[in-house]
C-alpha cells in the first residue's frame, strides 16, 4: 500500500495532554497520539494503515492522498 505514504500527517504537542497529537486531514476520525515526536509518526502511519483497511473491508471509498496546505 505505497500510497499510505502520501496522507499526510499534522503533529502538534498538547500542553493539555503532555503528548504530541496526529490528526490525518484527509481521513475523517484519523486520529492518535505519542509521547515523542518519532512516536506520533509511527502512530500516524499505523492509524493510516487501520483507516484504509477498516473502509475498503466495509467496501466505503477511501479518499485518495492530498498534500495538505495550510
Amino acid at each position: 500500500m505505497n500510497t499510505l505514504l502520501h496522507y499526510s500527517m499534522l503533529i502538534q504537542w498538547s500542553e493539555e495532554d503532555q503528548k504530541y497529537i496526529v490528526t490525518v486531514p484527509e481521513l475523517p476520525g484519523c486520529t492518535t497520539h505519542g509521547n515523542t515526536y518519532a512516536e506520533a509518526a509511527q502512530q500516524g502511519e499505523e492509524a493510516i494503515e487501520s483507516w484504509v483497511m477498516v473502509f475498503r473491508d466495509l467496501g466505503d471509498t477511501v479518499p485518495p492522498p492530498h498534500t495538505y496546505v495550510a
